[in-house]
């Protein structure tokens, strides 16, 4: 029986080294064993907490690369007709489908998947999950997407300094910070898709399962395209911002596998 602290939460709950069965534990590819073998090497130095804490920051080390080379890559082709060709038509495409009510009600959703929104939204959740299950693995993943997909937010945006659609073509509120990549999007990529995960970590049914998925990316899908609608962005931003945002939650998915990977394989503690 696993130990608990002192607010009766366990360090992880029964059945969250699974989705649908399929343990998580389990790598099929040549590369993931490699791989594991590292890290349950590395783990008789640090432990399995250890190697969740290097993992993930080697991931955030590998996303914020992937944020600066997609800035470079976007300062190399800015001139280019790639992308006015592809950013200005889809915001005229807006211009011309607004509505006085209908940007009110997208100003106020896309407030949502913002930096206050967002942290209440995943605070609520998180918390919600780890009273449920009476477990420590919502908060610690939920912390480290949360901190890893606001760093990147940041590093892009001073990195790359892009500035944002006219005013005259934005629904107010107005912002001035930097417009690459979208936070919005980047933010609610990532947290989305860990409270998704989280969930297929204790659903059961397989129709469940994919509408935790679905729902997850639609979330995803309707900020970062709110907020080209609404001017705050060009499309380019938020296509960006959910690339990053994928890329981190894989990486933090992937650190927690092989902690649960490297636990399951140390000798039992007295």
């Amino acid at each position: 029986m696993q130990q608990r602290d002192r607010l009766g939460l366990a360090e992880t709950a029964p059945g969250e080294d699974q989705i649908g069965g399929r343990p998580l534990t389990r790598w099929g590819t040549a590369g993931g064993r490699w791989l594991v073998d590292r890290m349950v090497a590395l783990a008789r130095v640090v432990s399995a907490h250890g190697v969740l804490a290097v993992t993930a920051a080697v991931g955030l080390l590998l996303t914020l690369g992937l944020v600066l080379a997609a800035g470079g890559i976007y300062d190399a082709v800015e001139e280019s007709e790639g992308i006015a060709g592809l950013d200005r038509p889809v915001l005229d495409q807006a211009l011309a489908a607004r509505r006085p009510g209908l940007d009110s009600a997208l100003t106020f959703f896309t407030h949502l998947g913002g930096p206050l929104g967002m942290t209440v939204i995943a605070a609520t959740i998180t918390a919600l999950m780890v009273w449920r299950w009476r477990s420590r693995t919502p908060l610690v993943l939920m912390l480290i997407t949360v901190a890893g997909s606001l760093l990147a937010t940041v590093v892009g945006k001073n990195a790359v300094g892009r500035l944002r659609p006219p005013r005259v073509d934005a629904v107010p509120p107005f912002e001035s910070s930097p417009s690459f990549p979208s936070g919005h999007a980047l933010n609610s990529t990532a947290i989305a898709g860990m409270v998704a995960y989280l969930l297929l970590l204790h659903l059961e049914g397989r129709l469940a399962r994919v509408l935790t998925v679905v729902l997850a990316g639609v979330w995803a899908l309707a900020i970062g395209l709110s907020r080209v609608f609404l001017g705050h962005h060009w499309l380019t931003d938020v296509m960006v911002g959910w690339v990053i945002g994928l890329a981190w939650l894989a990486l933090v998915v992937t650190a927690h596998r092989l902690f649960l990977t490297v636990r399951r394989r140390e000798p039992a503690r007295t």
